[in-house]
């Protein structure tokens, strides 16, 4: 029968953990649990994932053998020695301790051995934080710390383990800046120098565009203050490669409207307002959230003085083609692309329409443009990352335009056309370029006049037969 073991240490575990875990212990292997799990525990956040490293086994197959008891075993990295078991609460990383050396570019540019008679020590130094490299041992239960990652913690600093080791993999760099952004910490001056060499090296050239989009998900999902990030990316250097986010440095602006500071600073600010507006469908999050970076790209395109004011006339509009060459160095997904061109080039719609007290015509046209609650959302987030006096009208403004769409059931989806080609074809047209005049204007009708379907099909008789 199973008992479980008193522990000092009040890191949750699962129990089916501790039974695993022991059924390891029989077989003569020494688990440690390691990584983020650890760095959790003492980061006082929920824990998520389990990594259990596994010493003093040498058969691979054993190790298979004693977890596929658990549930199911899938073998993700036989070859460096890792597996994957999936319980049915649970989804748990279990390694072999290893070395790795870099033997060529890339991620895949690794020569990887397994040494199951490793010390923790020597198993860990190939980690790239000291945050990182703590492990537990459940049965004795202690921590191992060779590398001091607890007072990193304590400190709320990335610091690396060792210089070889860390530039090994280039995107190390962005993992410090994820790490920095999501927990609030700041970069060990080592580090931060040696993030800066490495950039300074080209080394980030080699790294592939998927890799590094998928740290700006983590920073821009789950961080709360994505700013930290990309101050870190302005101060590491890194900024360069994305000359349209570039462009956003020093631009200046209206300080009426914007008495923060530049187009940069402004855009940060939003991003960490953004971020307070994430809800829990993370494919619609950074959607949101890379619309936030984007907004304000056309800025540096148009910005002049006229009269003594600072003025960016019709930035919105012009912020088109440098957010489609900014995401086409981040990401190849097109259709997520095309989702955020429209949040950034009606951005303004939404208080444009509030001040002008616009009618429901053209809240309508809006809807056929663009996704209006998301809109509210990214026009919300860009009037709050400012540091005006008043900023309860942003909400006003974005409340009116919500209540008109919810009022015409077109929050989140388009205006739905009443007349369609099939209605054409009852009333004996047929199909013909003419099709797309007729079915243009009877919209236009829809909207304009707010005639039922019967009503508009009156007028399409009038004017077409």
């Amino acid at each position: 029968m199973y008992t479980s073991i008193k522990r000092k240490s009040n890191i949750y575990l699962p129990q089916e953990l501790e039974e695993i875990l022991l059924a390891l212990k029989n077989i003569g292997a020494r688990p440690i649990l390691v990584g983020g799990c650890i760095r959790d525990h003492f980061l006082n956040i929920p824990i998520k994932d389990y990594d259990i490293e596994v010493f003093h086994i040498e058969n691979f197959e054993v190790l298979e053998s004693t977890l596929s008891h658990f549930g199911k075993v899938q073998c993700v990295g036989k070859s460096f020695g890792v597996v994957k078991l999936l319980t049915l609460s649970h989804e748990y990383d279990f390694a072999l301790p290893r070395r790795e050396k870099k033997v060529a570019k890339g991620h895949q540019g690794f020569d990887v051995t397994t040494h199951s008679s490793l010390s923790f020590e020597q198993a860990a130094i190939r980690r790239d934080f000291t945050m990182n490299a703590i492990g537990y041992d459940y049965f004795e239960d202690t921590f191992l710390d060779p590398f001091n990652g607890k007072e990193s913690i304590k400190n709320a600093q990335i610091k690396h383990i060792h210089d070889d080791t860390f530039m090994e993999d280039p995107l190390r760099i962005y993992r410090a800046i994820s790490f920095a952004s999501r927990f609030d910490f700041s970069l060990h001056p080592s580090t931060f120098n040696l993030c800066q060499k490495m950039t300074q090296s080209g080394v980030l050239e080699e790294l592939a565009t998927e890799r590094i989009f998928e740290e700006f998900k983590k920073f821009l999902l789950k961080g709360n203050k994505p700013s930290i990030a990309f101050e870190l990316i302005l101060n590491l250097g890194i900024l360069k490669a994305y000359p349209e986010l570039e462009s956003l440095v020093g631009c200046e602006q209206d300080e009426e409207y914007h008495p923060e500071g530049d187009v940069w600073v402004h855009t940060l600010m939003c991003l960490d307002e953004m971020a307070k507006l994430r809800g829990d469908d993370n494919k619609e999050n950074i959607m949101l959230m890379l619309a936030v970076l984007c907004h304000d790209l056309g800025k540096p395109l148009c910005t002049k003085v006229i009269k003594g004011r600072i003025t960016s006339h019709k930035h919105e509009a012009l912020g088109e083609e440098p957010t489609k060459l900014f995401l086409q160095r981040l990401t190849n997904d097109k259709k997520l692309i095309e989702s955020i061109i429209p949040l950034v080039k009606y951005h303004l719609s939404p208080f444009q329409l509030y001040l002008q007290n616009s009618s429901q015509k053209a809240v309508k046209r809006l809807s056929t443009k663009v996704n209006i609650e998301q809109l509210c959302k990214v026009a919300l987030a860009d009037c709050l990352g400012r540091t005006i006096p008043d900023k309860q009208k942003c909400h006003k403004a974005i409340e009116w335009l919500k209540n008109e769409a919810n009022q015409l059931n077109i929050s989140t989806q388009s205006l739905q056309p009443l007349i369609q080609g099939k209605d054409l074809i009852a009333l004996g047209f047929r199909p013909s370029k003419l099709f797309k005049e007729i079915l243009n204007f009877a919209f236009d009708v829809q909207i304009e006049q707010d005639l039922s379907k019967e009503q508009i099909l009156e007028k399409i008789k009038e004017k077409y037969q």
